[in-house]
C-alpha cells in the first residue's frame, strides 16, 4: 500500500505514538483509511502496536521513521529531490514574467529610438539641417504619472490608511499581478474534516447533527435535511453509528474517536468553516500600479514601434535589433496585450467567486447561529448524547502487550505487576 504523507504529518504532531481516532481527527480521513495507512507505515518503519486491556490499540512509531524511509525507499528520495528542483523551478518560472516585461519594454524603446533617429538623420540630410531642431521631435506619453504611488495629497492620505506590506521582490510582484498567489482555499476539504473530527473529539464521541451542520455544505432543505442525509457521508469517514431517543430524536456517536493515546486538551474551533476570500495580489499596491503602468507602457509603446514598423522598409533599411524586433514583434504584442487582459479578467472572475464564497460563509453561519440559539428539542436532543459520550486514554498503565518488547519479558513483567498489586493489597488489608 502507498504511504499516505498525510498521516506521516498526523503522527509527527502527534508525538509518534496514536491511535487510529487520534490521526482520523488530526489528518480528517476516514477511519478506515487511517486504519489502513498507519498499519503500513509501522510496517514499513519498525513500528509497534501497544494493546491496551480494553483491546484498543495504540501505534508507536520511532522518531527518525522518514529517515528509514528514505533509506529504504528510491521513490521517496526521488520525489524529495523533485520537490526541491520544482520549487527552484518553479521560481524562474515565476521570475520569468517580470524578466520578459523589462526585455520587452528595453527592446520596444530601443527600436523606437533607432527608428526615430534614422527617420530625422535623413531629413536633416535631405534639408539641409533646416528643420534639426524640431522635424524628429517624438512624445512619448508619460504614463507613470497615474501609476505613482505619491502623484496626489488626496492618494497619499489614503495611502497611509491603507499601506500594505508586502515581502515580494518586483519580480514576483509581476508574476501576482498577472496570476494571483493560488487557491486561499486549497486545503478546505483536508480543513473540514479536520474540524468535524475535533468537534466530535470535544463532545466526547457523541454528536448531534446540527453540532456538524455549521462545517458542511450543500444541506439544502426539505427531505434531505429533515431526515440529515448530510450526515451519512459524516457516519462513513469516521466510522459513526446512529442511535434513535424514545422520543424519536438521532444522534450520532463514534467508538474510534472517544480512544486517545494521551490525554489531549479541548480543542479551540471556529463555530463555524469559513472559507477565505481570494485576493487579487500579494502585492503592495505600490507594486500593483508599478506592474499595471510597465504593462501600459509596454502595450502603448507596442503599437507605437507597430506603427513605426508598418510598411516594413525600415526595417529592411536598419536591419540589426530593429529587423531582429520586427521578427517577434507579434510576439511582443501578444504579450502586451495579455499582460493587460489576464489581470482584467481574473479580477472580475475573483469578484463572481468571492460572491459565492460569501453565501456559503453566510448558510454555515445562519445554522452555527441556529446552534448557538437551541430550542427546548434541540437542547434534549444534545442532552440525549451524554449517554454515549466517552473518553478512553491508553497509558502504559493499561497495556497487555506491546510489540516493542519481547513476549515472554512482557508475561514476566506482567506477572510481577499482579504479585506487587497482591502485596499491597495484604500490606493494606493487615494494617487495618
Amino acid at each position: 500500500m502507498t504511504l499516505n504523507p498525510t498521516v506521516m504529518r498526523a503522527v509527527e504532531q502527534l508525538g509518534y505514538r496514536v491511535t487510529v481516532g487520534d490521526v482520523a481527527t488530526q489528518a480528517g480521513l476516514n477511519v478506515a483509511e487511517a486504519n489502513q495507512s498507519l498499519l503500513a507505515l509501522a510496517s514499513d518503519t519498525g513500528g509497534h502496536l501497544q494493546v491496551a486491556d480494553s483491546g484498543d490499540i495504540v501505534y508507536l512509531f520511532p522518531q527518525n521513521f522518514r529517515s528509514i524511509l528514505r533509506n529504504k525507499y528510491l521513490q521517496l528520495r526521488l520525489q524529495e529531490w523533485w520537490k526541491k528542483f520544482w520549487g527552484v523551478l518553479f521560481y524562474l518560472i515565476r521570475i520569468s514574467f517580470g524578466v520578459f516585461l523589462t526585455v520587452s519594454i528595453a527592446l520596444i524603446t530601443v527600436s523606437i529610438i533607432i527608428i526615430i533617429t534614422a527617420v530625422n538623420s535623413d531629413r536633416d540630410n535631405d534639408s539641409g539641417g533646416s528643420h534639426s531642431s524640431g522635424g524628429g521631435f517624438f512624445y512619448f506619453p508619460n504614463l507613470f504619472w497615474y501609476f505613482n504611488p505619491n502623484y496626489g495629497t488626496y492618494y497619499q492620505e489614503r495611502q497611509g490608511e491603507r499601506h500594505q506590506q508586502s515581502n515580494l521582490n518586483f519580480f514576483e510582484a509581476v508574476f501576482s499581478f498577472l496570476f494571483g498567489d493560488g487557491n486561499p482555499n486549497a486545503n478546505l476539504e483536508e480543513r473540514r474534516w479536520q474540524e468535524i473530527a475535533a468537534v466530535i473529539r470535544n463532545n466526547r464521541g457523541a454528536v448531534v447533527a446540527e453540532q456538524i451542520a455549521p462545517y458542511l455544505d450543500d444541506i439544502g432543505k426539505g427531505y434531505a435535511k429533515e431526515y440529515e442525509d448530510y450526515m451519512l457521508p459524516v457516519l462513513t469517514r469516521f466510522n459513526g453509528q446512529p442511535k434513535v431517543s424514545s422520543e424519536g430524536q438521532i444522534i450520532y456517536y463514534f467508538p474510534e474517536l472517544q480512544v486517545q493515546a494521551t490525554k489531549k486538551r479541548r480543542q479551540s474551533l471556529p463555530v463555524y468553516l469559513e472559507e477565505s476570500l481570494w485576493r487579487f495580489s500579494a502585492a503592495s499596491s505600490g507594486q500593483i500600479m508599478l506592474s499595471a503602468g510597465l504593462g501600459i507602457l509596454n502595450f502603448v509603446g507596442a503599437l507605437v514601434l507597430g506603427s513605426l514598423l508598418r510598411d516594413g522598409t525600415i526595417a529592411a533599411q536598419l536591419g540589426g535589433l530593429v529587423a531582429f524586433v520586427q521578427g517577434i514583434y507579434w510576439l511582443l504584442l501578444a504579450y502586451g496585450v495579455g499582460f493587460l487582459a489576464i489581470p482584467l479578467l481574473r479580477y472580475f472572475w475573483i469578484k463572481w467567486r468571492n460572491s459565492k464564497i460569501a453565501d456559503r460563509n453566510r448558510d454555515r453561519l445562519s445554522r452555527a447561529r441556529l446552534l448557538a440559539t437551541a430550542d427546548d428539542s434541540l437542547r434534549q436532543k444534545i442532552a440525549y448524547t451524554h449517554q454515549f459520550a466517552a473518553e478512553k486514554v491508553i497509558g502504559n498503565e493499561n497495556l497487555v502487550y506491546s510489540s516493542e518488547t519481547d513476549l515472554l519479558d512482557q508475561e514476566v513483567e506482567r506477572s510481577a505487576q499482579i504479585d506487587a498489586e497482591w502485596q499491597r493489597r495484604l500490606e493494606r488489608g493487615s494494617g487495618e
